[in-house]
């Protein structure tokens, strides 16, 4: 009985607290390439995003907005996973038949980047052979 009464007031504990997690998804070079429509972007994430398991219910809990130069931020006001932005950003580049093109990349804690494929290697090896 004493355990479940802590798990309990443990639960509560969390509750309290206010979570914020930001994220930053970074697509300047698709974008200056001509290749990649950021407003595009930003329209499909308002869409797919779920909250509480429904989607088109963000509310004021999830915001998303462009920064310059290429750039979008989501600021999360509950738990909020950034493999699921990167799993949402895959399908929308497979959406937009880029996948074979870009790549996801996370470069440090809540930054994602969209990158080119090295082709140019590929190129290099065949030049070898």
């Amino acid at each position: 009985m004493a355990v479940a009464g802590k798990t309990a007031s443990g639960a509560k504990g969390k509750k309290g607290t206010k979570v914020t997690k930001k994220f930053i998804i970074n697509a300047s070079q698709p974008v200056n390439d001509k290749i990649f429509d950021l407003s595009a972007f930003e329209k499909f994430l308002h869409d797919r995003i779920k909250v509480d398991g429904r989607t088109g219910n963000l509310g004021d809990i999830i915001q998303i907005s462009q920064q310059g130069d290429g750039k979008i931020e989501v600021v999360a006001h509950q738990e909020f996973s950034g493999r699921y932005l990167k799993y949402l950003t895959k399908k929308f580049l497979k959406k937009q038949q880029l996948r074979d093109w870009l790549r996801v990349v996370s470069t440090s804690k809540g930054v994602y980047e969209l990158r080119f494929f090295n082709v140019m290697d590929d190129q290099e090896e065949d030049d070898e052979e």
